[in-house]
């Protein structure tokens, strides 16, 4: 009945959604009031974030029944959102209120997939893991449509959609999917794996990929910090800086977290929050050139907040983690060109004999076009030589494979203490007791 009642109260009183062009000089402001719900937070910032919308600042209060946000936005070029057919579709995304869907519980995300058969991977990563992946699928005669992959602290994770190569449809027969299924999990399976490599077919149905991603190396526990000698370059750059503290006078716990920042900052921080099974009940949200501030007071869904030094820590390295799996290391390569059958094993064997190790990449096709992104380094983890990837481009095609960025030449992030400097006199007058300035703010 309580539960009835609930969905009774949302529906009559459905989110207000205002976005004003007006109000801040470089940004387009969008405000949320909405009855509160666990995880309507994570639904907000995921519109945003699935838009390619640049959260520059926040501001977020949740406590009680009621939920009242404010972002700050723009797009990837740091201008307003002017077109109104965006406007519009933004508005009707946030007023439809995803919190009317199916729980999260249930399902992960609202993306549909009955076209497609999703294979979901997890393993240990090594050179050369995504070119036998992708090999193996080829031989199996299964396209890939869309794919995202994922290293994160020696393991690996990936969310893959394929298609039968020669109908176009999702994979159904039960004995085909089995075979798929064994033989990608002895390519996962390294010699001295310390964890289950595992593969899963999903069955058509729902899934937001980011936010499975980030649950799938939750599960395999990437944020177990690994010690091995010798690993490159990549594992001397600074970790973020999390923090977890108490605010006793208001029974919340304090989490302040300083990154360089980057797209889906925001969505990765408070998906983690959310899966973790914590509310956040306030919030700020601030960048300053490439750094990112945020600062949230938690409680646990039990209404207490965290009370042992063991969660503590664990909230910290699980938040890290999340940071840390999407950030763009190595050089990012980008690959446009008409898709085929076998097209994503060709390039990516290719990577491998040139001994490129691929970090990260997103796998999209669309109306015949395949457009791909890669982050890779050498085998050792360092910045890959010029010269290799000129030989690579001659060898697929210099219109088709382009430089994008190498994150070698990017100007450094800015030392925690040095963000802290210069973001703490911001935030020095918003605290706990002035999230009162959300509701008037314009």
């Amino acid at each position: 009945m309580d539960d009835e009642y609930a969905k009774l109260i949302r529906r009559m009183n459905p989110p207000r959604v205002v976005i004003d062009n007006n109000a801040c000089e470089n940004a387009t402001v969008i405000k949320v009031d909405s009855v509160n719900k666990h995880g309507i937070l994570l639904d907000v910032v995921q519109v945003i974030s699935d838009m390619n919308l640049v959260i520059k600042k926040a501001y977020i209060s949740s406590d009680g029944v009621w939920f009242m946000d404010v972002f700050n936005v723009t797009d990837r070029n740091g201008s307003k959102i002017k077109d109104k057919e965006v406007i519009d579709y933004i508005q009707r995304r946030l007023e439809k209120n995803p919190s009317f869907a199916t729980s999260m519980r249930e399902s992960v995300g609202v993306v549909p997939t009955e076209e497609h058969t999703v294979i979901e991977l997890t393993g240990t990563d090594r050179p050369g893991l995504l070119s036998e992946i992708c090999a193996v699928l080829a031989d199996l005669h299964c396209n890939v449509v869309t794919a995202e992959i994922w290293t994160h602290n020696t393991r690996a994770a990936a969310v893959v959609h394929v298609t039968d190569d020669s109908s176009g449809c999702a994979i159904e027969d039960p004995s085909r999917l089995s075979i798929i299924k064994n033989l990608l999990c002895n390519v996962l399976r390294g010699s001295d794996d310390p964890k289950t490599a595992k593969t899963a077919l999903s069955h058509p149905g729902v899934m937001y990929r980011d936010r499975r991603l980030h649950q799938i190396m939750f599960a395999d526990r990437d944020y177990e910090r690994v010690e091995k000698a010798g690993l490159g370059e990549r594992d001397k750059r600074p970790f973020p800086h999390v923090t977890v503290s108490d605010c006793i006078e208001r029974d919340y716990t304090v989490v302040i977290m300083r990154a360089k920042d980057r797209p889906k900052l925001l969505f990765d921080i408070v998906c983690t929050l959310t899966d973790m099974q914590y509310v956040v009940f306030h919030g700020v949200v601030q960048t300053e050139r490439t750094g990112a501030y945020q600062e949230f007071y938690i409680r646990h869904v039990d209404g207490f907040p965290i009370s042992s030094e063991a969660e503590r820590e664990r909230l910290i390295q699980c938040l890290e983690a999340a940071i840390e799996r999407r950030a763009s290391e190595g050089m990012e390569l980008e690959l446009c060109t008409e898709d085929r059958v076998g097209l994503l094993s060709d390039i990516t064997r290719i990577f491998r004999e040139n001994s490129l190790c691929i970090k990260r990449a997103e796998i999209s096709t669309e109306n015949g076009k395949a457009k791909d992104t890669f982050y890779v380094t050498d085998v050792t983890g360092n910045t890959v030589d010029p010269k290799i990837i000129d030989s690579i481009r001659r060898q697929i095609g210099d219109t088709v494979l382009q430089v994008k960025h190498n994150s070698s030449l990017s100007p450094k992030p800015p030392q925690g203490t040095t963000i802290g400097f210069l973001l703490g006199s911001f935030f020095k007058n918003r605290s706990f007791q002035n999230f009162k300035l959300i509701r008037s703010y314009s």
